[in-house]
Parts: structure tokens; sequence; C-alpha cells
């Protein structure tokens, strides 16, 4: 099965288009590195929970939209090769690709998929 990378990142609402702009440059580096296809999705139906939610785990603020996001790789050896090649890419460097986000609050993590219908 495949192997999954998973985020969550508050984005300033007023930046949609530069994330998208963002994510048009920076993603295609993952499927350049072996990642099958990357996701993006803007906040639609986020409800507030009662305890926890979208929102608070990232502490959105009032003017931010959530962002769900994941990037499908053929298995954890080619995303810890190509995670690691992106790192040393030149094209990822801030300066050059600032991010239109605070990464400092996003949420992400691998996962190992369980269940594929």
């Amino acid at each position: 099965m495949a192997y999954i990378d998973g985020f969550v990142i508050p984005v300033p609402t007023a930046n949609k288009q530069k994330f998208i702009d963002h994510a048009y440059a920076i993603d295609p580096l993952f499927k350049e590195y072996g990642a099958l296809r990357v996701i993006e999705c803007w906040a639609d139906d986020v409800p507030n929970g009662k305890s926890t939610d979208f929102r608070k785990a990232v502490k959105a603020k009032d003017d931010e939209t959530v962002l769900f996001s994941w990037i499908e790789w053929p298995d954890k050896a080619t995303r810890d090769a190509g995670v690691e090649k992106m790192m040393s890419d030149p094209r990822m460097d801030p300066k050059e690709n600032p991010m239109p986000f605070d990464g400092a609050r996003m949420i992400f993590g691998g996962f190992n998929p369980v269940v594929e219908i």
C-alpha cells in the first residue's frame, strides 16, 4: 500500500490565491521526487467542535481558513528519499518561495494506510 503524508494548515483567508500559487510552484517537486499525487483542500464545511476541531487544532484565527492536504507516495522509502532530496533542493528555499502561512502552526505526519476500498 501507499504511504501518506497529511497536513492541516491555517492560512490567512486573504492569502488564498498566494497559497494556490505557492502550491503550483512547490507541489510539482513532490511528484518530481516520487510522490504519486498531491491534494490541497481549502475548507468548505468545517464545523466548530465542542471540544476539538480542525480550527482549534492549528489555532486558526478568525481571518484564517484551514487547509487539509495530503501527499500520496508509493511507499515510505520513496517518501523518505524524496523528502530528503526536497530539503536540499534550492527551489524549496523559503527566501525564494516563502510560505503564505504560519508554518509553526502546521500539523503534519506520515501515515500507513490500513484500509483502502
